[in-house]
């Protein structure tokens, strides 16, 4: 097997939020998760300001308020939940372990702790099998 080989030149917002393959450091995962959660939380204050919901309202009857004043949610969710993915298996691959643990993203109560985690470890100094360095991309060489 060779050894990675990386890509010439800054990288990119799209490989940074859409692409799962490469490193990143500490302070580019946090300040990606504080835009998208940022993004977020725009979207719901904006759902909240134009709903008509109080506490008394029956929870199907938010849920349907919910879509209806804002269609292309479950879209954003969706998006939402890939950028995260790319995120943390980026993270995961920093330190040198396989993106596939990424899965514990999916697990009530493990979630939370284990993005921050992932967030407070620093990762491995120099080269490893997933890039040359943090904040790279590689591609297998031809």
């Amino acid at each position: 097997m060779s050894a990675p080989v990386p890509h010439p030149g800054p990288q990119s917002l799209v490989w940074l939020f859409f692409n799962p393959i490469g490193r990143i450091s500490r302070e580019p995962y946090w300040l990606s998760f504080a835009l998208v959660w940022t993004f977020f939380a725009i979207a719901i204050t904006v759902w909240l300001r134009d709903a008509q919901i109080t506490p008394d309202t029956p929870l199907p009857e938010a849920m349907a308020s919910f879509i209806e004043a804002n269609p292309l949610m479950p879209i954003m969710l969706i998006v939402f939940q890939w950028v995260e993915l790319a995120l943390v298996i980026k993270r995961l691959q920093d330190r040198g372990l396989t993106g596939f643990l990424a899965i514990f993203v999916f697990v009530p109560g493990i979630n939370l702790a284990f993005i921050v985690g992932l967030g407070l470890i620093p990762g491995q100094d120099g080269p490893n099998a997933y890039g040359p360095g943090p904040n790279s991309r590689w591609k297998r060489p031809t």
